[in-house]
């Protein structure tokens, strides 16, 4: 039995009103977007929603003691709960270098886990 969802497309600023019907996770139709990005954006969140994320870790002997940190791509939603406990488990030594891997394949997914600033050591 189709069922019709609505959902609004966050690939572009436009951000479309979409009305989707799918039946599982076959998509039949998708009506309100303005270019077929959102046809594909539709298609990717039945089968395999994705998020950048962007958090905090903790830096040993930093100027601060947080450093922002961020996926190199985008992470499967499902297990973004899941990242963000395994990263509350990290603590970094400074200095921190910008794109400094802190987490390499987290999760087994592949995707790296990179920091987003440098953090110098503390001159204490």
């Amino acid at each position: 039995m189709p069922i019709t969802e609505k959902m609004i497309c966050i690939t572009c600023p436009m951000g479309c009103s979409l009305e989707v019907t799918r039946e599982g996770q076959t998509l039949l139709s998708v009506d309100g977007n303005t270019c077929k990005r959102g046809e594909d954006y539709a298609r990717r969140e039945l089968t395999d929603p994705r998020r950048m994320a962007a958090t905090t870790v903790r830096v040993k002997d930093g100027i601060h003691p947080l450093v922002p940190v961020y996926t190199a791509s985008a992470f499967p939603k499902p297990r973004l709960f899941e990242l963000l406990e395994a990263l509350r488990q990290v603590e970094l030594e400074a200095p921190v270098a910008m794109d400094q891997i802190v987490l390499a394949n987290a999760l087994d997914t592949g995707i790296d886990i990179l920091a987003s600033r440098e953090m110098p050591r503390s001159s204490q």
